[in-house]
């Protein structure tokens, strides 16, 4: 059973949530993946409530996101959800099922097709309608060095994912 609610009414709750880590849920036919995150944005664009996210162009989870254009955010809370965050946010979905090795239990989603995640309840189905790679030399030198160091001439940069939240609701 799921409690829809309003993405504003819980906007502090989703943004506190965010510093420590929330999931980055994707689908791709069978496989579902999810990724710590905690960078992102909450807001307003388009006159429809989005979330916007950044993710690594290395990432597995870029991959998803590229071919299917959908995503979930969901937020938990305990000692749980820190083990968690702590699996999504240092294993590859590329070589593990991360969702099986955390226990974690799916519930069908509303919109998307990406499943929600009883464990994190809070959960946003989001779909991509802007996407953009960041631009070193926009950012400031500090920026630049801290968070994209050049290994190899290359550097591995965010691309920003703005979704627009089309179901918002606790899983029950």
């Amino acid at each position: 059973m799921k409690e829809k609610i309003d993405v504003l009414e819980h906007a502090t709750e989703i943004l506190q949530a965010l510093q420590s880590g929330v999931l980055l849920v994707t689908k791709d036919g069978a496989k579902v993946n999810a990724m710590t995150i905690s960078w992102g944005a909450l807001g307003i664009d388009w006159r429809h409530p989005v979330f916007k996210t950044f993710v690594r162009e290395s990432r597995f989870t870029r991959g998803l996101l590229d071919k299917t254009g959908v995503f979930n955010i969901a937020v938990g809370t305990g000692e749980q959800a820190k083990k968690v965050l702590g699996v999504c946010g240092s294993k590859s979905g590329r070589d593990l099922d991360k969702i099986k090795e955390c226990g974690l239990t799916l519930e069908d989603g509303e919109v998307t097709g990406v499943p929600a995640i009883r464990e994190f309840p809070l959960t946003l189905e989001c779909r991509v309608v802007y996407k953009q790679q960041k631009d070193p030399m926009a950012m400031t030198k500090e920026n630049r060095e801290q968070f994209y160091p050049e290994k190899d001439g290359k550097c591995d940069n965010h691309i920003l994912y703005v979704g627009e939240i089309v179901a918002a609701y606790r899983v029950k």
